[in-house]
């Protein structure tokens, strides 16, 4: 996907520098602990990302980034080599979903915009409108079907292949591709709502 909006959702990740609060919080031996920082080093800012879009907002994301850690942690035995990947996934919707249902009943909101990456070259209204498509994204999304959204998310923004999707979510391929038509069309119909957005986005 290169369209705008969804270029701009991939700002909404962590910096290297979270990786040590991370794993001071986590519990290991010395493979165990080996293992653990191959894996945050790896997927650290796919778990930011999925976190980020499945609409936690943008206060909880490093928490909440830390529990899925910690909960990979507590389970890394029981996590067959080559399944990691799934496990985080599911582990971040799982925590997402929790992060949803909390902020809720806290009323806060989950569309807070993201902090922009300041670009030296780029104009006040450049940086005005980087806003207003993610806070626009954010409003789409966060008004979808939570099973539409996540195959949505997984697929183009995180690229992954239906038999990807299909594992993780542990639903049949088919499954998949029927959710991400839907999903595709229920996105174009709200886009289409939102003056100023590009409705080529997706498909």
């Amino acid at each position: 996907m290169t369209g705008p909006a969804f270029a701009c959702s991939q700002t909404a990740t962590l910096s290297d520098r979270d990786s040590p609060a991370t794993l001071a919080k986590v519990p290991s031996t010395t493979a165990r602990d080996v293992r653990l920082r191959q894996l945050v080093d790896k997927y650290l800012q796919l778990v930011a990302r999925i976190l980020r879009n499945a609409g936690v907002g943008d206060a909880d994301i490093d928490d909440d980034v830390q529990r899925v850690f910690i909960a990979t942690a507590n389970r890394l035995d029981d996590v067959r080599l080559g399944a990691e990947k799934a496990f985080l996934v599911q582990t971040a919707l799982h925590i997402a979903a929790h992060s949803r249902r909390s902020a809720a009943r806290r009323r806060e909101t989950l569309m807070d915009s993201p902090p922009d990456v300041i670009d030296g070259a780029a104009s006040l209204e450049e940086i005005a409108e980087r806003r207003q498509l993610r806070l626009t994204l954010d409003q789409i999304l966060s008004a979808m079907d939570v099973d539409l959204r996540t195959v949505l998310v997984l697929f183009e923004m995180e690229e992954m292949t239906t038999a990807e999707i299909a594992s993780i979510l542990d639903i049949p391929p088919g499954t998949v591709a029927s959710r991400l038509r839907r999903a595709r069309s229920d996105f174009r119909e709200r886009v289409a709502t939102f003056d100023g957005m590009p409705r080529t986005e997706v498909g």
